[in-house]
C-alpha cells in the first residue's frame, strides 16, 4: 500500500491489517510495516524467549 492511499485511507489499513502485516511504501519503497496487536504482542512474546546474544543487532 502506498503511504499515500495508507493516509487517506487509515480506516481500510488498519481493516487489512487485522488480517495480516502491511507494507507501506513510500516513493515504491517499504518503509513501515502495520500489523495487529495481537502478532505485534506474539512476536514481542517470542523475542523475550531468544538467547541474550541472539536479540542484539
Amino acid at each position: 500500500m502506498s503511504a499515500k492511499d495508507a493516509k487517506y485511507g487509515f480506516g481500510r489499513l488498519i481493516d487489512i491489517a487485522r488480517f495480516g502485516p502491511v507494507t507501506v511504501e513510500k516513493h515504491g519503497r517499504p518503509v513501515v510495516v502495520v500489523l495487529a496487536v495481537e502478532e505485534y504482542e506474539r512476536l514481542c512474546a517470542g523475542a523475550d524467549e531468544l538467547p541474550k546474544e541472539t536479540k542484539q543487532a
